[in-house]
């Protein structure tokens, strides 16, 4: 889904069909970056290398919870916007961490024995949902189980489960994304929620051998397989109502975010800006350019040109002075902690290439929550609202 004017659906057409083909490749290789991170985020092939909350689109606070903000104009009709030319801003931005999810109203109790045939072809029956784990690198499942209304059930969280309401819950992950066997089978799950964007895949195998209910899901991630993966959740745990109940607020959350984000992007296609999304861990070598089909096109849900489609990069390519020159995007995408991680503004702009490219020369660098560059689940209006907002709107952030 890509969000654009009316004015510029037909000659857009082909990005939004290519937005949706190519998430899950998207998602994969971003998966293959970070489960080779260790306590350090540093990916395995380093050397290859040269808050505010944001408001609920829905706006009736039984959506996500979401406190005041930016963004208060999703609660209904969308007023005249007076925003300044995407190409003048300068400086950098940060898109807002998202809020909490909310239970649906009403939960539904679970109705157990459900038998489901998971991912991996295997028949699981689960008995009982009384103590949760939910492990995958975005967090979306626990998203998903506590939007059910199952949150209070969950035991155990991956370093991927930021959210201040699990905070206090064990981790189960190690030395960055590992997945801790003795760590999980501490915590007595009566099921696991899990795919293979965590590892290593052994610990599937004694989790298996020790007896514990596992349920392994597709580990591709998109917006048009939101519905489908909180369903399939939702059924495993045995509140199909409650996962149709889920399903129709995210739509209407998602409508509400849509008007938003052609609010705040501009009518003229001559007026868009290119950008660029770039995975940044420290001061060394781990510095790298997410081409069209690993996490370029994510850009273009928010209304945005694809700096890596427009300059042939595909894959995941050392971010060198030669991939920026090519890329040259108006704005850089980093995560949050990434860009930290490297020394902040200054520290990124000294890594070869950055400061020559336009983004660079403008300090035009937009940060976005680790969880949210490329979050799916429940929260995903509010991600991609908070992002249009830091690209187009940055003085109404302030």
């Amino acid at each position: 889904m890509i969000f654009m004017h009316s004015s510029r659906q037909t000659r857009t057409s082909g990005r939004r069909r290519a937005l949706t083909g190519t998430m899950a490749a998207a998602l994969l290789a971003i998966t293959l970056i970070l489960t080779g991170c260790g306590a350090t985020g540093v990916p395995a092939d380093a050397n290859t290398s040269g808050s505010t909350a944001t408001p609920s689109p829905a706006g009736d606070g039984t959506a996500s919870g979401n406190s005041a903000g930016p963004s208060d104009a999703l609660a209904g009709e969308e007023p005249a916007l007076d925003l300044p030319d995407p190409a003048g801003i300068e400086g950098p931005s940060s898109a807002e961490t998202v809020a909490e999810i909310l239970p649906i109203e009403d939960p539904q109790t679970p109705e157990l024995p459900v038998t489901v045939t998971d991912h991996g072809g295997q028949e699981v029956t689960v008995s009982s949902t009384d103590r949760i784990l939910a492990l995958d690198l975005y967090g979306t499942f626990s998203d998903i189980v506590t939007g059910l209304g199952l949150g209070d059930r969950l035991v155990g969280r991956t370093s991927s489960d930021t959210s201040p309401a699990m905070a206090d819950l064990p981790l189960v992950t190690s030395g960055g994304h590992d997945l801790n066997a003795e760590a999980i089978l501490s915590l007595r799950p009566t099921v696991v929620l899990a795919d293979t964007t965590l590892g290593p895949p052994e610990v599937y195998d004694q989790l298996r051998a020790a007896g514990v209910t596992l349920v392994m899901f597709d580990p591709d991630r998109g917006l048009e397989t939101n519905e489908d993966i909180m369903a399939r959740v939702a059924q495993t745990l045995g509140v199909p109502e409650a996962g149709a109940a889920l399903i129709e607020r995210y739509d209407a959350e998602m409508e509400t975010a849509q008007a938003r984000i052609e609010a705040l992007v501009p009518d003229d296609e001559a007026d868009l800006v290119s950008a660029a999304i770039l995975y940044v861990r420290g001061t060394a070598g781990i510095f790298f350019v997410m081409g069209s089909d690993s996490g370029g096109d994510v850009v273009e849900s928010v209304g945005a040109l694809n700096s890596a489609e427009r300059a042939g990069i595909t894959g995941t390519k050392p971010a060198n002075a030669e991939a920026l020159a090519a890329l040259n995007p108006d704005v850089i995408l980093v995560m949050t902690d990434g860009l930290e991680s490297t020394g902040g503004l200054a520290g990124l702009l000294e890594r070869p290439g950055v400061a020559q490219t336009t983004a660079g020369q403008k300090q035009r660098i937009v940060d976005v929550p680790d969880g949210q560059l490329m979050s799916y689940g429940p929260r995903t209006p509010q991600a991609l609202v908070a992002l249009a907002e830091a690209l187009y709107n940055p003085e109404g952030l302030q």
